[in-house]
């Protein structure tokens, strides 16, 4: 099969073509002839060599999302037909022709959905609705704040923060993403300059702070969300674009109760990636079959391309997704 591996730590030039063997699935696996994948930050941060594959991920082959079509079943596995349309989440490999993963860590795609949307959905739709509702608790009539809200995960949040009811701001690098946040969503948003915008936020809200925090700038970020964070509220931690050092003021932590929690996907168990997924398929599959959330895809661009691909999305210019197609 050919893949696209990082043959050296360093800048996008290092992502190339390779040939590698098909992998074959083991008990419990399938394996998936990928059709496209989605491009992550953690894809740039594993090219850079500043974050290491888990164990049961390749060491070289980047790649945390695909779409495809099953091509194999390994013993056991009775729950998928060879043919069908899939897509999911894996701990590494997705910039491949071929990739095997456990038949339970995957979800079949809805009918009306493209190779390249479906390529688009996981990483960004379960990161943000692990991280607002399972972890943060984000209920209907809840004030929620989305950073970043024009990147993948955050144009997922917007459109899951809706569905679910809640009143949702967000915060933006420019002001040409503005209307296009709105049209998934966001009913306040704040064009952020030097870092600051918890008094905006505050001001918008009518109230004493938003409820949960989907945080995925890190840095400083976090002490401006302490300033508006509504009593109880809750602090999601997920990504870290503007550094991982901050200074917080504990006094405000205690008297308004507020939580605040770091998660990340690709790290945890197989066991917890399947329930992970599972929940997937059972809250928010639907919604994608009903046409109440829909992915958004910024570029399309051959897997041979990748190194384009990293180079654009360091930019910080898209919105939504960068996609790679595999074509054949």
């Amino acid at each position: 099969m050919r893949a696209i591996i990082v043959s050296q730590p360093g800048g996008p030039e290092v992502l190339v073509v390779a040939d590698r063997p098909d992998p074959v699935p083991s008990r419990g696996e399938v394996r998936v002839r990928v059709h496209a994948a989605g491009v992550n930050r953690a894809d740039v941060l594993q090219r850079m060599g500043l974050y290491p594959p888990p164990p049961d991920a390749p060491t070289d082959i980047p790649g945390l999302e695909y779409s495809g079509v099953v091509d194999a079943l390994g013993d056991g596995v009775t729950e998928l037909a060879v043919g069908d349309r899939v897509f999911g989440l894996a701990p590494g490999g997705t910039y491949a022709e071929l990739l095997t993963v456990h038949s339970r860590a995957l979800a079949r795609m809805p009918a009306a959905m493209s190779f390249v949307e479906a390529a688009a959905v996981p990483e960004a739709f379960i990161t943000a609705y692990d991280a607002m509702v399972s972890q943060g608790g984000l209920a209907s009539g809840d004030h929620l704040l989305v950073h970043a809200a024009g990147s993948g995960v955050g144009t997922a949040a917007l459109q899951i923060g809706r569905a679910l009811g809640a009143i949702v701001h967000g915060t933006l690098r420019t002001a040409g993403k503005l209307d296009r946040a709105t049209k998934l969503g966001l009913e306040h948003g704040v064009v952020v300059k030097d870092g600051v915008f918890a008094k905006e936020v505050l001001a918008a809200t009518g109230r004493a702070g938003v409820d949960v925090v989907l945080e995925l700038v890190g840095g400083a970020y976090v002490a401006e969300d302490l300033r508006c964070i509504a009593k109880g509220g809750r602090i999601v931690v997920v990504g870290l674009l503007a550094g991982p050092q901050t200074e917080l003021d504990l006094p405000t932590l205690l008297h308004r109760r507020a939580t605040i929690r770091g998660t990340v996907l690709r790290a945890r168990p197989l066991e917890e990636r399947i329930g992970v997924m599972r929940t997937f398929e059972k809250r928010l599959v639907p919604l994608f079959e009903s046409g109440a959330l829909a992915p958004v895809v910024d570029r399309v661009l051959p897997l041979a391309q990748a190194g384009d691909a990293h180079t654009y999305m360091s930019k910080n210019e898209g919105f939504g997704k960068v996609i790679l197609e595999v074509t054949r």
